[in-house]
């Protein structure tokens, strides 16, 4: 892939195109399994996105620790590291 970077989701390293975002980083790190959520609510629902423009905070996901974070606005850079499973 050229153009590409390297991501860390829920510690394993994904490859991403050069301006993806962290929604697409953790959708690509599902592309084999057939559970492409971002998340689990409180109560254990799978949450996907659902407007990808940060209205709905539906995809959000701890980027480098920050808690909360909606990765469909995050732009990816090297060595981010991004979480599902807080």
């Amino acid at each position: 892939m050229p153009d590409a970077i390297s991501v860390t989701v829920n510690g394993t390293a994904v490859r991403v195109p050069l301006n993806s975002t962290a929604l697409v980083a953790i959708l690509m790190s599902r592309a084999s399994s057939p559970a492409r959520f971002v998340r689990r609510s409180l109560s254990g629902e799978p949450r996907g996105p659902l407007c990808a423009m940060g209205i709905c905070f539906e995809c959000r996901a701890t980027i480098n620790n920050q808690r909360h974070s909606r990765t469909c606005l995050i732009l990816c850079a090297p060595g981010m590291d991004i979480r599902t499973d807080d």
